[in-house]
């Protein structure tokens, strides 16, 4: 197979960024109709219960157990019988996925009642009708996976991560129709949930054709005892641990949410929203396009070694200036991005904070999400599980250390008040909790959770990495640089900042974003990381261009 002429990473990129730009339309609209309040909490949560039906998929199990298996036979110049095995993975998963999707629809209030305990009346009833409606949904998202599956593998990378942007657009579309309508609120969220189903459709059939035309499908008895079926299956549970770290993590946190105040479950998804933002275009693009590299070079150690370090010091140049972003001006994102309609200044100063805890743990998320699938080219699917279950016990205690204590803290006109009681290790009586009243900050305890088990969990994974791969690279060689570059870099963008404070958010962010970018990159230069160049020379080659045209006229 030949090498790809385009590179992977950059597709990847460019359908992740343009299916994000729809979100946060999807998002802006859904800001201004629903705002923080009780169905915008309901909506949130049931978006999340069914989830760990995308754990199956996309960047999850799927991915981790299918992609390195079809990878090296594809190399191996087998089409057939990675024909074979394909089509038995997408019989499996069909199978997996249509009982699941069936338990959610007929068991929908006591998982409810489980991952969501702490809600109660008309909005524990509308999240049970919200998960039903969009279980089916998701499952079409979960089928798409495995064309997402295929299509890497074959180095066809835009398609899959452009697909969510028909999952956007019909949201999109449903949000504005209910909108100028002027709907109520609980029909508009369940208006909203049958767009999240037809979405899911939509994306499936946008890739189908293509996987199937790629995969050459044979259309016999799938043979589930095939050894490499067998490879795939034993890869299954271990990458449903290590891979699904991000949803259990999710679902722990929508737990424990709704045992906050009223707009909690919501600021956190809209900070979620923006946060992964960095991590899907600078970390999970790089590392879904080298799973199926690094799954080739599995007996070649020096070259995995190459490779993944060259990936980990891109990665982590890019998120630490993502860090330093969000925490800096994290507040002008979220008011140009939400503010407006329901949504008002309190709930953007929310979201910030939340928003800015989780800029914290970006850097560790990113560079995670690549020693992952060294695990997996390596056939280490066991490791990555374990420390993810680790993770999980740190992000919880963190959380429940500190979120009743923040949720006594609300912010008003006046700024911060915090309450009699506080701290506090108990939830708000619920008569307090259920009231859309002040804005209360118990949100950035479980970010704070989030950001502190992502760093737990890098250090163990580069452990595990090195365990492998003794010359394996060293974290502090390509943390420290790119770290303190972004302490530095804070300095004049703050500067900047109180100076055009009175100009429009959305003057401000362009000037803050650009001031942020040449003092990051300046002090990068200097400071002789040569990740610079993947900044500097594309830009160079642009303003030779524009020099050349100009001499021309």
């Amino acid at each position: 197979m030949s090498a790809p002429k385009t590179n992977g990473s950059v597709l990847v990129a460019s359908g992740i960024a343009l299916s994000r730009i729809f979100g946060f339309m999807r998002e802006k609209l859904l800001s201004h109709v629903f705002g923080l309040g009780f169905a915008a909490d309901a909506f949130s949560a049931a978006s999340q219960v069914p989830n760990l039906l995308l754990m199956l998929s996309g960047e999850g199990v799927l991915s981790a157990s299918f992609v390195p298996v079809y990878s090296k036979l594809l190399d191996e110049d087998d089409p057939k019988e990675a024909s074979r095995v394909a089509s038995a993975v997408g019989a499996l998963l069909l199978a997996v996925t249509g009982i699941v999707v069936g338990l959610f629809v007929l068991a929908a209030r006591p998982i409810t009642s489980v991952l969501a305990f702490g809600l109660s009346g008309a909005k524990f009833e509308l999240v049970v009708d919200l998960v039903q409606i969009m279980a089916v949904g998701l499952g079409f998202v979960v089928m798409s996976g495995w064309c997402l599956g295929i299509l890497n593998s074959h180095r066809r990378f835009f398609l899959p991560y452009a697909a969510p942007v028909l999952w956007n657009v019909c949201q999109i579309v449903a949000l504005y129709l209910m909108w100028v309508r002027g709907w109520d609120l609980v029909d508009a969220a369940r208006g909203l949930a049958l767009a999240v189903t037809i979405g899911g459709l939509a994306q499936l059939l946008i890739q189908l054709p293509t996987a199937l035309r790629l995969v050459q499908v044979i259309w016999e008895r799938p043979n589930f005892k095939n050894p490499l079926v067998r490879d795939v299956r034993r890869r299954f549970a271990p990458a449903l641990l290590g891979r699904g770290t991000v949803q259990i993590s999710a679902y722990l946190d929508l737990m424990l949410a709704t045992l906050l105040a009223t707009g909690a479950i919501a600021a956190l998804i809209k900070a979620q929203l923006i946060a992964t933002l960095p991590v899907s275009l600078f970390a999970m693009s790089v590392a879904a396009a080298e799973l199926p590299e690094l799954s080739r070079l599995g007996s070649e150690p020096k070259q995995l070694v190459e490779r993944s370090s060259r990936s980990l010091r891109q990665i982590t140049f890019w998120m630490f200036f993502a860090s330093f972003i969000l925490i800096g001006a994290g507040d002008l994102v979220v008011q140009m991005l939400y503010q407006g309609g329901e949504f008002s200044s309190e709930d953007a100063t929310l979201v910030w904070f939340v928003l800015a805890v989780y800029a914290l743990g970006l850097p560790a998320i990113g560079a995670g999400r690549l020693l992952k699938n060294l695990c997996y080219a390596l056939a280490d699917t066991r490791g990555p599980a374990r420390i993810a279950g680790l993770r999980v016990l740190v992000s919880v205690s963190v959380a429940l250390t500190i979120m009743f204590s923040l949720d006594r803290i609300s912010i008003g006109i006046d700024g911060f008040i915090a309450s009699s009681d506080w701290p506090a290790f108990a939830p708000l009586p619920q008569d307090i909790r259920a009231v859309e009243g002040p804005v209360r900050l118990g949100a950035v305890g479980l970010a704070a959770g989030s950001a502190l088990s992502a760093w737990f969990e890098f250090v163990l994974l580069t452990l595990r990495c090195r365990k492998h791969l003794t010359r394996f690279i060293r974290p502090v060689r390509f943390l420290t640089k790119p770290a303190l570059v972004a302490v530095c870099s804070l300095a004049p963008t703050m500067a900047v900042r109180t100076l055009i404070g009175d100009l429009w958010v959305f003057v401000q962010l362009g000037i803050v974003i650009t001031t942020a970018a040449a003092s990051y990159l300046t002090i990068c230069t200097f400071a002789r990381i040569k990740e610079t160049q993947l900044v500097l020379q594309p830009l160079g080659k642009v303003a030779a261009a524009v020099t050349r045209n100009k001499s021309k006229h």
